[in-house]
């Protein structure tokens, strides 16, 4: 996979690109690259943004500054973009990611993922310049920097050979083989703590009643006391 990271502050992913599974991605052949934004505006001193019409606090992203660092990266009319790559805008107003979202972005060959700051991106970079545009939640973050991490680490992990070991994302939180819920307990040595034991079924050495055990604690952190369907 390949993913272009177009934003204001490309030193930021340096840390991101340090941790093991994005490194081993790395190592496998995937791609992560930061593209400044500043870089290829077509603003005088390396603005990138103006005043919103209609009044107000704050700056807006232009859309103009987006589509120049588009056409310099990827060459032709930016517009036509989002038919031969996945294009996603990072805002708050955007489909909630999700588990299901993640593993569809995971089969996706390229992502394009742009990250917003002061107010966001003019909303013609969300209608003509994006595919998608994807929240990792209700509430705001000064920028779509930490918000293109969440969604990266979520995707790569998915990756072949990001984790080091094939089946360690089999079992994960809101998997199918967990039906949707989220992830069991773990429990680790010591077996007791301050008068707190580690479940008996989980020392029974029984695989069998252990896997129905797992599945029961998951389907109950779903709420209610039993598995209510979707996603949580």
């Amino acid at each position: 996979m390949n993913i272009d990271v177009f934003t204001l502050f490309p030193s930021w992913f340096d840390w991101f690109k340090e941790q093991r599974h994005v490194r081993n991605a790395l190592a496998g052949g995937h791609e992560l690259s930061t593209v400044d934004l500043r870089a290829t505006t077509p603003l005088t001193a390396g603005q990138v943004d103006d005043t919103p019409y209609g009044g107000g606090a704050g700056m807006v992203v232009r859309v103009d500054v987006v589509e120049a660092a588009l056409a310099a990266r990827y060459g032709g009319d930016p517009i036509d973009l989002p038919s031969r790559r996945r294009v996603v805008a990072l805002a708050p107003g955007g489909r909630q990611f999700d588990e299901a979202l993640a593993s569809e972005l995971a089969a996706e060959p390229a992502l394009t993922l742009l990250c917003g700051r002061y107010e966001g991106f003019d909303e013609r970079v969300h209608e003509h310049l994006a595919s998608d545009v994807i929240s990792i939640g209700p509430y705001v973050l000064s920028g779509g920097e930490l918000a293109a991490m969440v969604l990266c680490d979520a995707v790569i992990r998915k990756l072949p050979g990001a984790l080091g070991h094939e089946d360690s994302a089999l079992e994960e939180s809101f998997s199918p083989a967990l039906e949707g819920a989220p992830e069991y307990p773990h429990y680790t040595r010591p077996a007791e703590w301050r008068g707190h034991a580690v479940p008996q079924i989980l020392l029974s050495g029984d695989h069998g009643r252990i896997r129905e055990w797992r599945l029961e604690q998951s389907r109950k952190r779903m709420g209610g006391g039993g598995y209510l369907g979707g996603p949580g």
